[in-house]
């Protein structure tokens, strides 16, 4: 078996709408390391975009799944209940940002979770509108692609997409957009598309996914909560990408001094096992009819297992400070770089969700381009990386939280060639 001929026989059995970065296969995975079907090693610096914070195959979790294999591999959680899902329920609403009361229900994609939030937003209130931002990312379902806010290639020749769904500008200083610019839009929708009266809720990714790694500033968040408050919106954080550790938090709201009303959680929560969850204040979890929520694998109890090895090896081995440790190192080196590539405009990121977006030195325009290059670069010596950003110029970084640092080192090293050769 060889990359060429799976290549072929993917070209042939597979459609092209399922895009692939790589050309390669994968045969075997460790930590921050895999092979692919020919013996190549890499560095994995996507973590399969950022379900990986506790590594490929962290033994914990193997271990979980492996207990639970022994036990049952599924009931569905709706007809037959099991004390795993409780349980983790319970840790999760113990350890989400708050000391009110809360419900988690759990599902099996972050769409799925962002569905499912917005249902609950919906019943709550008994209104049909939900704003997003533009940048942001909340899915491929058709739901999910009409809250996220980038076209290419999302949402391309895949409407219309559903009602009552707005876009807001999201305050970003690098792209001239003011905290207040964007608080003047808000008004503005309120007054031209739809009135505040109608709004089930607000959603938005604390620090954006896809979008570029963007941080919303702390201003903005704040004035996002008075305005719910004002009107009786609810506030949904999109934590699918932010949580578990990965911003040196254990969720990125832990940043800001407000209050989401509901959270949506999914990839690093199971280690690579396809689960995700909504938590929120109780009074409004409970808002659905028995039978509203749900999903046949909704909660899957291997996945659940999973995610209790990750919760544990979180704590114990301390990812939260690490994320914080690892991203300063790495922010550091590129701001060293950046002196000598003049491409480099920004680095950003909280804890260990960094990113280094390009642009073209003479014209200031998204250098696309250099990225590629640089990319390019850095997959034939070994280092995978991902890009992001509405006009796919910028880098993000999102390794597994417990890699070597011997392993990390020679990342950066890789990383520093491909910038500098490029």
């Amino acid at each position: 078996m060889n990359n060429q001929t799976l290549q072929q026989r993917k070209d042939a059995a597979t459609p092209r709408g399922v895009g692939v970065m790589c050309n390669f296969y994968a045969d075997r995975a460790e930590n921050a390391e895999l092979w692919d079907v020919e013996g190549r090693r890499y560095i994995d610096f996507g973590a399969g975009i950022a379900v990986l914070n506790t590594g490929h195959r962290h033994p914990k979790v193997v271990a979980a799944i492996r207990s639970q294999l022994d036990r049952f591999t599924h009931t569905a959680y709706q007809v037959v209940p099991y004390a795993s899902y409780v349980e983790l329920a319970e840790r999760i609403n113990s350890i989400t940002p708050g000391t009110h009361a809360k419900k988690t229900a759990f599902f099996s994609t972050g769409a799925e979770a962002v569905e499912n939030a917005v249902k609950i937003a919906r019943a709550a209130t008994g209104r049909p509108g939900v704003i997003a931002f533009g940048g942001g990312f909340h899915g491929r379902t058709l739901l999910g692609m009409a809250l996220t806010g980038k076209v290419a290639p999302y949402k391309v020749g895949f409407g219309p997409f559903p009602s009552d769904i707005y876009h807001a500008p999201l305050p970003n200083a690098l792209h001239g957009v003011t905290v207040e610019a964007a608080l003047k839009a808000l008004q503005q929708l309120f007054k031209a598309d739809i009135d505040a009266t109608r709004v089930a809720a607000i959603i938005i990714e604390p620090v954006q996914g896809e979008g570029g790694f963007y941080m919303v500033p702390p201003e903005f968040m704040r004035a996002l909560r008075a305005v719910c408050d004002q009107n009786g919106i609810l506030l949904i954080a999109d934590e699918v990408q932010t949580g578990f550790a990965r911003t040196g938090k254990l969720f990125a709201m832990e940043h800001f001094d407000v209050l989401p009303d509901l959270m949506t959680l999914a990839k690093s929560l199971a280690g690579g096992m396809p689960l995700s969850a909504v938590c929120g204040r109780a009074e409004l979890m409970d808002a659905a009819q028995p039978g509203g929520l749900g999903g046949t694998y909704a909660g899957n109890p291997l996945a659940v297992a999973a995610a209790h090895a990750v919760l544990d090896a979180i704590a114990e081995e301390r990812l939260v400070e690490r994320a914080q440790g690892l991203g300063e190192k790495l922010k550091a080196r590129l701001n060293r770089i950046r002196k000598e590539v003049p491409q480099i405009t920004d680095v950003r990121g909280p804890g260990a969700m960094v990113a280094v977006e390009f642009s073209h030195p003479t014209t200031g325009e998204p250098d696309v381009e250099f990225l590629r290059k640089v990319q390019s670069h850095a997959l034939a010596h070994g280092l995978l990386l991902l890009s992001c950003g509405t006009y796919g110029n910028v880098i993000r970084f999102l390794f597994p939280l417990t890699i070597a640092d011997a392993t990390f080192d020679e990342a950066l090293d890789i990383l520093e060639g491909a910038l500098r050769q490029v």
